[in-house]
């Protein structure tokens, strides 16, 4: 029972810390898994696609071809390579920042896609020629008039949309607005009131004199 009004029930702040916890396991976990599959897919490209002709599939609706990228994703801002890695490391450093006060499972995964997409590229800066900070990003996918991509990109470009919808259904990074936040909230102390036994003097209605 709750004995101090506003002092928070004893097991309220570790199933926080607990929800905490898990939302921070599901980003990184999210992330780590689109690092391995961009760079497991940019390897394949490098050892087969530079010396082959562009390979079309569904009819030429997606296009696996082999592009180096010195800018951001779909070939913007060329040249500014080294901007596009500081902006990479600062994503990272604020979700890693961010993570452990995450409490929507929502914003967990779309954060796990950005940063993972940010890690995805920014691997490329750092070890890809022509030097540390300033390698260029392996593109592969090529959809129709659309500039060529990685899944790096791709994951970047999911999670932009998934923060913009989960923004509009007024679903907060903390869980505000979800069932997730109502799991985790204090409960309601406990009335404090004194109980009243029942006046003798009233007769029950139930209890008739013989």
């Amino acid at each position: 029972m709750q004995t101090t009004p506003g002092t928070p029930l004893s097991g309220d702040e570790p199933s926080a810390t607990a929800s905490g916890g898990r939302k921070t396991a599901l980003i990184w976990s999210i992330a780590a898994v689109v690092v391995v599959l961009d760079q497991l897919s940019k390897i394949v490209i490098v050892a087969t696609m530079p010396d082959r002709e562009p390979i079309e599939l569904l009819g030429g609706l997606l296009t696996i071809t082999y592009g180096r990228n010195s800018g951001a994703a779909f070939s913007i801002g060329q040249g500014l390579t080294v901007v596009f890695t500081v902006v990479a490391i600062g994503v990272v450093v604020a979700v890693a920042r961010l993570s452990g006060r995450v409490r929507s499972t929502g914003w967990a995964v779309a954060l796990g896609c950005l940063v993972g997409g940010a890690l995805g590229n920014l691997v490329d800066r750092v070890f890809r020629a022509p030097g540390p900070g300033r390698g260029e990003v392996v593109d592969w996918i090529q959809l129709p008039n659309y500039p060529v991509f990685n899944l790096a990109d791709s994951f970047v470009v999911c999670a932009a949309i998934a923060m913009v919808v989960l923004s509009w259904r007024g679903i907060a990074w903390n869980g505000a607005g979800t069932a997730e936040s109502d799991a985790t909230a204090p409960a309601a102390p406990e009335s404090t009131s004194p109980t009243h036994p029942p006046d003798p003097t009233i007769t029950d209605p139930e209890v008739r004199s013989p």
